[in-house]
């Protein structure tokens, strides 16, 4: 449909020359969910930690302690809020934490073992099992929840394991 003329000036004309845009389309952020910011997912898998995985609980919380600190003198409420809820996490992993100490030449893979396989591809990869929080594989520390650890889990030296279609030799335990 084409407005004449004479009926779009018309039409503009009967627009009002002040309108006001809904506060469903103004970008604001609430101090509310600043300060609310979604708690991180806790796992519901136990919370076993080593003692280092202990120390470096305790470690962050008093990281986090001390950065909630600078971000309220500083008046940087994001980064105490974010402070805020890691320090709720941290805090809950701690209350949570089961120290399992590791044992000495164990025979078998368990938690805190140190164990070198030899994978198919003729790799040989050492890891240590620890706590999901103390996990990363690039500095030879693996989950205890990991589909790897849980197929060592056991298992002895000699013993191969199939993980992700790969065959896994366990070469020694420590």
């Amino acid at each position: 449909m084409r407005l004449r003329a004479g009926a779009a000036v018309a039409f503009a004309a009967a627009l009002p020359t002040k309108t006001r845009m809904s506060r469903a389309f103004v970008k604001e952020t609430a101090p509310e969910s600043i300060e609310l910011l979604p708690d991180r997912p806790v796992s519901a898998h136990p919370n076993f930690v080593t003692p280092e995985g202990l120390a470096a609980i305790e470690g962050e919380l008093a990281a986090l302690d001390a950065a909630r600190s600078a971000a309220v003198q500083t008046g940087d409420k994001l980064a105490a809020a974010r402070c805020e809820r890691d320090r709720r996490y941290w805090t809950a992993r701690r209350a949570s934490a089961h120290v399992v100490e590791p044992r000495a030449n164990p025979d078998s893979v368990q938690f805190g073992a140190t164990v070198t396989l030899a994978r198919g591809d003729g790799r040989r990869q050492t890891f240590r099992i620890v706590g999901e929080d103390e996990a990363d594989p690039a500095r030879g520390t693996l989950s205890h929840v990991s589909p790897l650890a849980r197929a060592l889990f056991g298992k002895s030296v000699g013993d191969v394991v199939e993980v992700g279609g790969d065959e896994i030799e366990i070469l020694t335990i420590r």
